[in-house]
């Protein structure tokens, strides 16, 4: 899968994407991460990208110019793509979206800076916008770096394992994940649950599934609500539900 990010700092997002499984994927061909920089746009001697708000107000405003030459960059080099803003008006990312998103051929994210962008640069060239969840940063390069890191998770190919993505927190069926352990069995007193030793896989996938509707129904009770239950979850969790608090 492709990714073109529209940004002011390219570096920062190589930071985040560059490392770990991700990175891998990128040197196995797996996922590609493009950039392009608004500045190699600008016409002005000062490769000025930003501009002062009509109506006054603090702070800076990308304008459309450079922003939307920089889109149509990619556009170009990444045919047929999305263009995906990243914004706290947008709506938020989740697991959905994020599957959504991988089953695209190529993805354009743009990151704005300062107090944001020209709207005529969204109603020009953005598809969606997207918000990471109810809170303002710097910059839309970490968002961006964070949808890049779930899609490409679900590119077939990237992890390791074929059922890593299924059993991660909020796939298929939208349940946070249950505990996990390794070695050694015994640590400070705390002991790995007794069932994950005893070989029966059974059990296990039993414990497992009882795990993370225990964890779930604690931790972040309206993802039960909106998630499809079996009969034998909702036997698993009337057990479990008189023991919480």
């Amino acid at each position: 899968m492709k990714f073109g990010v529209v940004t002011l700092f390219p570096e920062s997002v190589a930071a985040l994407t560059d490392i770990g499984v991700i990175g891998r994927a990128i040197e196995r061909g797996e996922v590609v991460v493009d950039t392009e920089s608004p500045r190699g746009h600008a016409h002005d001697k000062h490769r000025t990208v930003d501009d002062r708000p009509f109506g006054g107000g603090p702070g800076m405003v990308m304008t459309p110019q450079p922003t939307l030459d920089a889109i149509q960059a990619l556009k170009a080099r990444l045919p047929p793509s999305k263009v995906i803003y990243l914004s706290p008006q947008g709506a938020v990312f989740d697991q959905a979206m994020a599957q959504r998103f991988s089953e695209m051929d190529s993805l354009i994210l743009l990151c704005g800076r300062y107090e944001g962008i020209d709207e005529r640069i969204t109603e020009r060239a953005v598809d969606e916008e997207v918000s990471l969840g109810d809170f303002v940063l710097s910059g839309g390069e970490v968002a961006a770096a964070a949808v890049i890191d779930a899609v490409a998770r679900l590119v077939p190919g990237v992890l390791g394992h074929p059922e890593s993505a299924v059993q991660d927190s909020f796939a298929d069926d939208g349940l946070l994940d249950h505990p996990h352990y390794t070695r050694p069995e015994l640590y400070d007193g705390m002991a790995v649950p007794s069932v994950l030793l005893s070989g029966d896989h059974k059990a296990i996938a039993m414990w497992r599934r009882q795990q993370a509707l225990l964890r779930t129904s604690r931790r972040r009770p309206e993802l039960i609500e909106e998630s499809t239950l079996s009969e034998a979850d909702k036997a698993l969790l009337k057990k479990i539900e008189p023991t919480q608090g």
